[in-house]
């Protein structure tokens, strides 16, 4: 099987980064629920519009803007799949429904991403994605690899 997106630690997202545009992606959850369902009354029909509301934005923009939500643009964020070239649909909601569906139950599923290598929590590991900072791939990109030096554990060193 082909490996994609394969880089050294420093392009992966850490947690701190991931959770500001995560936070960042909930206000904007939050300011669209309350413009589309202002009219219900609290209850169970409201609670359900509410969570389809915060799954279908992951989904979709997610599959829609490759690998992004609006967190994730505003902090240079991407999701990249290490066994596809781009995200798949599969990928993608088994990432995103299932994925955020579950985390949003047991929040302390993303604590997993400080201690993995590639900075990856626990469905990260299931779907085998990741997420990437841009910029530092694109810096990481400008280095001639004649400048490039691979540590042990997959490092890399710029002289």
């Amino acid at each position: 099987m082909e490996k994609y997106h394969q880089y050294p630690s420093l392009i992966y997202a850490g947690f701190w980064m991931r959770f500001f545009a995560y936070g960042l992606d909930i206000i904007i959850i939050g300011s669209l629920q309350r413009i589309l369902l202002f009219f219900l009354a609290d209850g169970g029909i409201k609670n359900g519009l509410s969570l389809g509301i915060y799954l279908l934005y992951f989904v979709l923009m997610t599959k829609l803007n490759q690998g992004q939500t609006l967190g994730k643009m505003a902090f240079g964020l991407r999701v990249v799949s290490f066994s596809e070239e781009d995200l798949s649909w599969t990928t993608v909601v088994v990432r995103e429904l299932f994925g955020r569906y579950l985390q949003k139950i047991f929040l302390i599923m993303y604590i997993l991403i400080v201690f993995t290598p590639k900075k990856q929590h626990i469905i990260d590991l299931l779907v085998d994605t990741t997420v990437i900072a841009d910029n530092n791939l694109l810096l990481y990109k400008e280095i001639p690899l004649t400048e490039q030096k691979e540590l042990e554990g997959g490092d890399y060193a710029v002289y």
